[in-house]
């Protein structure tokens, strides 16, 4: 089966760099790709993006060396299953509060005896390789995010679950439930905190741990800190950010540091 890169990441100690595909386009998607990102995750949860475009996304993405994931709506057996048949190597479930939450996420994304995935990997055997069933349950990656105040209080139980292979921490969510401005990287002091517990019980339970950042530095203080999987920024608000700067440094060099027409 065809070596997911962020278990051999992961193996040698080192951090995986994803990138985040919120623009519904396998151009979009297969140039973010050909950038050198570790992982490239589609947002199926809070972009614009459907399941069939999803596909093409994927596909865009095996031109290259990285890593297709997907974040999924929510904690449901049928979406999960069906970006693992598309192709998926790893997956981001929103919204895991609970011990039984993680167990229906686990059995979800893991073929019997481990879990009750459906057979039917239809473009994951074309990614994977024809040795896709017997190997998929040690491949494809499992992420459970953890950004409730509920998610807090059962995090001992999250994140011993066999099977979970690592926790996500959504910054903006997480501030939100603990009464803050959502943010993703000047938390605030509560959110801070929650942060480093999240992290310092994941690896206790020998799980790597991610979580969300709006810029590189504060992903590598992070990284210098023990998270394994940063994500950095987005495609929308890579292209957004390019196209201010550009526009900026026009307009500041025009007469009058104003646009016009032709």
């Amino acid at each position: 089966m065809r070596e997911n890169r962020i278990r051999s990441i992961w193996k040698a100690g080192g951090a995986v760099v994803n990138g985040w595909l919120a623009i519904p386009s396998a151009f979009s998607a297969e140039t973010m790709s050909h950038q050198g990102w570790d992982s490239l995750t589609v947002d199926l949860q809070h972009g614009v993006v459907d399941y069939q475009k999803a596909v093409e996304m994927f596909t865009a993405i095996s031109t290259t060396q990285t890593v297709p994931m997907a974040r999924v709506p929510w904690n449901e057996p049928g979406i999960l299953m069906k970006v693992l048949d598309a192709g998926a190597y790893a997956v981001i479930c929103p919204m895991v509060n609970s011990r039984a939450d993680a167990e229906r996420l686990v059995a979800a994304t893991h073929y019997p005896p481990m879990g009750t995935r459906s057979f039917g990997p239809v473009r994951a055997l074309l990614y994977g390789g024809a040795d896709y069933p017997k190997a998929a349950n040690d491949t494809v990656v499992v992420f459970a995010m953890i950004e409730t105040r509920e998610a807090l209080d059962n995090l001992e139980e999250i994140v011993s679950t066999p099977g979970l292979d690592a926790i996500y921490i959504g910054p903006s969510d997480l501030s939100l439930a603990l009464g803050c401005t959502p943010t993703f990287d000047d938390v605030d002091p509560p959110v801070a905190e929650a942060i480093d517990h999240i992290l310092a019980r994941a690896k206790a339970h020998g799980i790597v741990a991610g979580i969300h950042n709006g810029t590189p530095e504060k992903a590598l203080e992070r990284i210098a800190k023990g998270f394994q999987f940063v994500t950095v920024s987005s495609d929308a608000r890579l292209m957004a950010a390019g196209a201010q700067q550009v526009v900026g440094k026009m307009k500041a060099g025009l007469p009058g540091g104003a646009g016009g027409g032709y």
